[in-house]
C-alpha cells in the first residue's frame, strides 16, 4: 500500500438522517464497545464497504489451477485442528 500523504489524512463530514429508534440502537452499540457514534459506524460502514467490495472480486486462473482447487475443496475435512474441533464439547450439549 502506497504511503500516506496529505488527502489520505483529511476528514470530511457525512451527513446521514436516521430514525430515533435506529439512533438509540446504534448509541447503544457504540457504547457497549466503548466507542463514539462517529467511531463505531465509520467502523461499520468501513468493514461494509470492504466486504461489499471483496465480493466484487474476480480471481482468474488458468484451467488446470481451477480444477486442482476444485479438488481440493472436494477432499473431505482432516487434519488434528480439525479432529480436536470435533472432539470439543458442544456449549448445546449437557
Amino acid at each position: 500500500m502506497a504511503g500516506k500523504n496529505a488527502t489520505d489524512t483529511q476528514k470530511r463530514p457525512v451527513n446521514l438522517k436516521v430514525r430515533e429508534d435506529v439512533r438509540v440502537l446504534i448509541d447503544r452499540a457504540a457504547k457497549a464497545r466503548g466507542k463514539t457514534r462517529s467511531d463505531f459506524m465509520i467502523d461499520a460502514a468501513r468493514r461494509a464497504a470492504e466486504d461489499a467490495l471483496l465480493d466484487q472480486t474476480l480471481v482468474q486462473v488458468d484451467p488446470d489451477s481451477y480444477k486442482h482447487y476444485l479438488a481440493v475443496l472436494d477432499q473431505p475435512p482432516s487434519g488434528e485442528g480439525f479432529e480436536r474441533l470435533m472432539n470439543a464439547p458442544k456449549p448445546w450439549q449437557p
